[in-house]
């Protein structure tokens, strides 16, 4: 078979399918499309872009962290209205960036992949689509988020509720909540912001609690139109105060983590200071305090900041719950001491299932090569990867998030620096003319176990987590879920990996032989 009988019997629909239309996806179709990649299709499962922030709309919606840090480098918002940003505001954000880069026009709404399948004979990835269409993409970068799919609650006789369900991901506004009673479940990010919208509404609220969390204070004014006017005029003002901020957050959320040897007391002190001052001034009932207040060290678990969940259990129509829940009955909720509360509504927050949770890919199955599964990879084995964004099986296949994955401050931190890496294998594979590229199996190995080491001596390891209860910890004990390195080191790394921890294949022999390899590619 010639070069062009080759090519016309192994061209897939699209160079590039993008799966996910949140943060992540968007972000690295900007990327791609800036890198000159243009053969893209963005497959989002929903009916509008936006991932978390489109499904997200419960009432006291807001982002945990400073909205100066919440966008990416190359587009600030200078108008964000408070320092936390609200949840409508980042859905614009998101609608604003497809717009301004002109990514929209790639996107394939209602187009849930439900499964890929690496094709060796052809080297393309085949993606299943509803209705039985099949699409076929040369590269595939899953950009589906940290937190993939609602984790089913795990109630005995939930179906036989006959009250309104809401769940924090989808929740239902035409729902009356006044004057009823109503229980939530969960005292996670989530539920934390929705408890003191929800119960001046309420005849009863009932809160089931498994694990405290740690909350802190929430600074959180309102942006002055003056301050506004000056981003706008002057963006490199802005552009310092979100450097500034960010790095701010690493420090909280990456660098107190990783370095706990050193800044252990920082963390031990700061749960001090919960205990005895923060706590104290916002729960006046000692026992209650003591029910909210942790056992486990400052940052096991994600901590988060509001200035009135806390104090929302004062109320007196407010109780807290510990006790563990046994059955869900029609018109009931059925405790292990023996209690029943009659309830009206029940709201559900209980977390999501993490990219590492192999039961997101039993139900979308990803299969690379040589019989590579994807769901009993993360099952069986150890989570690993090369830089986050790659697995040796899967050929041709990227992840914005993946093990060992979070970066720097925020998000959009991470999804910045993953694009950069993915672009560069992609023009790599361009001038190579390959068909195929895969991380060797040896690279993966090495960053694995760096990544692991060094997360040995962290918070997570050597901190008192035990009663944690935390999505930090996956199934196997480790820690995936966070990059140990900072931000610059990641970028760093970004743009300066050897490609050839890569190894690059042809359909045509000669055509990836040929190239010369190139270990490093300048920024673009």
């Amino acid at each position: 078979m010639n070069a062009a009988s080759v090519d016309a019997a192994t061209r897939p629909h699209r160079e590039v399918a993008i799966i996910g239309a949140g943060i992540g996806g968007i972000g690295a179709a900007i990327a791609l499309t800036r890198a000159g990649i243009e053969d893209i299709v963005i497959l989002e499962r929903a009916s509008d872009i936006g991932g978390t922030w489109r499904d997200n709309t419960y009432p006291g919606l807001t982002v945990d962290v400073p909205a100066q840090a919440y966008q990416f480098s190359y587009a600030l918002k200078p108008d964000w209205s408070h320092v936390y940003a609200r949840g409508r505001e980042v859905k614009a954000y998101i609608d604003q960036c497809a717009d301004r880069w002109d990514v929209r026009r790639f996107v394939r709404l209602n187009s849930e992949v439900l499964s890929r399948a690496w094709d060796e004979e052809s080297h393309v990835w085949r993606l299943e689509l509803p209705g039985g269409e099949e699409l076929t993409a040369r590269f595939v970068i899953s950009a589906i988020g940290a937190f993939v799919n609602p984790k089913p609650p795990g109630l005995d006789g939930l179906d036989q509720f006959e009250g309104d369900v809401l769940h924090s991901a989808a929740w239902d506004h035409s729902i009356e909540l006044s004057g009823r009673r109503a229980a939530i479940i969960g005292t996670g990010a989530s539920a934390l912001q929705i408890i003191p919208e929800v119960a001046p509404q309420l005849e009863r609220l009932d809160v089931y609690q498994r694990t405290p969390i740690w909350v802190g204070p929430k600074l959180d004014l309102r942006t002055p139109r003056a301050v506004q006017r000056l981003y706008e005029r002057v963006p490199r003002v802005q552009d310092a105060i979100r450097k500034a901020t960010t790095r701010l957050v690493e420090a909280g959320l990456v660098g107190l983590v990783v370095n706990h040897e050193e800044l252990g007391w920082i963390t031990r002190g700061a749960g001090w200071l919960g205990r005895n001052v923060w706590y104290r001034s916002q729960v006046r009932d000692p026992s209650l305090r003591c029910r909210l207040t942790p056992s486990y060290e400052v940052g096991c678990k994600r901590p988060s900041v509001s200035n009135t969940y806390l104090s929302t259990f004062n109320r007196a129509n407010v109780e807290l719950i510990c006790e563990p829940i046994e059955r869900v009955t029609a018109d009931a909720v059925h405790t292990a001491d023996g209690r029943q509360r009659a309830v009206d509504v029940l709201i559900l927050a209980t977390g999501f299932r993490m990219a590492t949770d192999p039961e997101n890919y039993r139900s979308n199955p990803v299969r690379g090569r040589d019989g590579f599964d994807l769901a009993t990879f993360y099952a069986e084995q150890r989570a690993r990867s090369y830089e986050s964004v790659s697995l040796p099986g899967l050929p041709n296949h990227f992840m914005i998030f993946g093990p060992y994955g979070w970066t720097g401050g925020t998000w959009h931190e991470l999804v910045e620096t993953a694009s950069h890496h993915i672009t560069r294998v992609l023009l790599e594979a361009r001038r190579r003319r390959a068909t195929a590229v895969e991380v060797r199996e040896e690279a993966a190995e090495r960053w694995t176990r760096f990544a692991v080491q060094r997360l040995g001596r962290s918070l997570w390891q050597t901190g008192s987590c035990q009663t944690a209860n935390s999505y930090y910890f996956d199934a196997h004990g480790d820690t995936p879920f966070l990059r140990p390195t900072s931000a610059r080191q990641a970028w760093h790394a970004a743009r300066t990996f050897p490609l050839d921890d890569y190894r690059f294949e042809s359909l045509e022999p000669e055509a990836a032989s040929s190239a010369v390899p190139a270990t490093t590619m300048e920024a673009r």
